[in-house]
């Protein structure tokens, strides 16, 4: 992570540094600069694609990052609130320098954030976004914008058009689905992607308020959405976060599927037909050890890399492999995406189920999750864990008890003040006296700092 930016872009409560007017003037000024110079040789159309989700501090946040992005000289569309990759979609499509989208994702409505798509519909690379914060800081002050403003909202419809074409209407045709929207980004495309390929859809938390996205809603409150699919007595459904790139889906049971279970599944279906490059998946650290010895032990080998799902579009890159993604709902099909999309992966996966005869239960009972905790540990400040003294040794010490069945992941948030711990094993007790210890472990040791 970076001075500024953290796994996703630029993030903080809105109003307070650095999402302020005048850095968020700098930053997109700097951004656009350090874009052109790597693609002046190409030939882009000089405009930005700009979107953000439905949070109230979304128009101000907008209204100063559009004078930054023309004061480099180019023109800056918004499209209104969309999707995050609506937006590394439309970039593509049109063929301009970047994208930006004004989104916290999953965080509640007083955060906000700004992140960056290249040209090629990717987030930027970690080694590009210290170049942009070396020269916000060496910046005093920003240019008069001579670029254009304008707002097409009608663009989105392009996205959805995409996403209706990656699959087979007459597969999904009559299905009955949920969709939890999370009073986000969503609240418009899922509704009209998903009832425009003729299923019979039940929509909720689609009436945003500027205030109430993701509260009690979405992929990382996903409940009502499943008790409202055994209500309905829908087929699936399916919970996006507030920007939509995540999906979390339930089972006609009203059983949560993660993206651990989407993407173990996919996986095998399209090892089936033949579809899965080199017979790999991508998961990150945080993906659950069931899962990842399930997949092994049916023929698919698994690549881990760090969280974000810019982690993951990297691994699927170098390798040339189609499927990655993270527990969380960050899923990549990168046949059609190279980033998270949750209405796609939501497309994909009900796709899979559909045309293999089964009810979505089926693929939920196919591997035993391993017992796991994740615990948060609120932070002032994040000292490097190698910087603590006997810390991380301490740490592989206690995974040595577990004696091979089990797993402690440590790390920063890259989006909020905390530490986490992800302690997995195959005994629960054992798994909360790790848990414990290893916070008692970390407070110990910072407490010295």
């Amino acid at each position: 992570m970076g001075k500024y930016f953290g796994t996703d872009g630029v993030r903080a409560v809105a109003g307070q540094f650095p999402l302020v007017d005048d850095f968020i003037e700098k930053l997109g000024y700097a951004a656009l600069r350090e874009l052109q110079a790597r693609n002046k040789d190409a030939h882009l159309v000089p405009q930005v694609i700009i979107a953000q989700d439905s949070r109230a501090s979304g128009p101000a946040i907008l209204a100063a990052l559009q004078k930054g992005v023309r004061a480099g000289g180019v023109n800056a569309i918004s499209v209104g609130i969309a999707p995050t990759p609506a937006v590394a979609y439309l970039v593509k499509k049109t063929n301009s320098l970047c994208g930006i989208v004004i989104s916290a994702s999953h965080n509640p409505a007083e955060f906000n954030g700004i992140k960056f798509f290249t040209n090629q519909g990717t987030k930027l690379p970690e080694e590009l976004e210290n170049t942009i914060e070396r020269e916000i800081d060496l910046l005093s002050v920003v240019p008069e914008p001579v670029g254009t403003f304008t707002q097409d909202e009608n663009l989105v419809q392009l996205y959805e058009q995409f996403l209706m074409s990656t699959v087979d209407a007459s597969v999904l045709k009559g299905t009955k689905i949920v969709l939890d929207c999370a009073n986000g980004a969503s609240y418009k495309v899922a509704a009209h992607v998903f009832a425009g390929l003729g299923m019979d859809v039940t929509v909720t938390a689609a009436k945003p308020d500027g205030t109430n996205i993701n509260k009690n809603v979405g992929a990382l409150h996903t409940q009502f959405m499943q008790d409202l699919t055994v209500k309905e007595n829908a087929f699936m459904g399916f919970s996006f976060d507030g920007d939509a790139d995540r999906v979390i889906a339930s089972d006609e049971k009203g059983r949560q599927l993660d993206g651990d279970n989407i993407i173990a599944s996919s996986a095998l279906c399209m090892k089936e037909q033949g579809l899965l490059n080199s017979n790999k998946a991508v998961l990150t650290i945080m993906a659950n050890l069931g899962c990842i010895n399930y997949l092994k032990e049916n023929g698919v080998d698994v690549a881990l890399t760090t969280v974000g799902d810019k982690y993951v579009s990297e691994a699927l890159e170098k390798e040339n492999l189609s499927i990655g993604g993270e527990t969380s709902g960050h899923i990549i099909f990168r046949q059609f995406s190279n980033t998270g999309d949750g209405v796609l992966s939501a497309l994909q996966f009900l796709q899979f189920v559909k045309k293999s005869g089964k009810p979505a239960s089926f693929f939920a009972d196919q591997w035993k999750r391993y017992p796991s905790k994740l615990k948060a540990v609120q932070v002032k400040q994040k000292p490097p864990l190698e910087s603590l003294p006997g810390f991380l040794p301490a740490v592989a010490e206690l995974e040595k008890k577990m004696n091979g069945k089990g797993r402690i992941v440590v790390r920063y948030s890259g989006t909020e003040p905390k530490f986490r711990i992800l302690v997995e094993g195959e005994q629960e007790a054992l798994v909360d006296q790790v848990i414990q210890e290893v916070e008692n472990l970390y407070k110990q040791k910072t407490e010295v700092l």
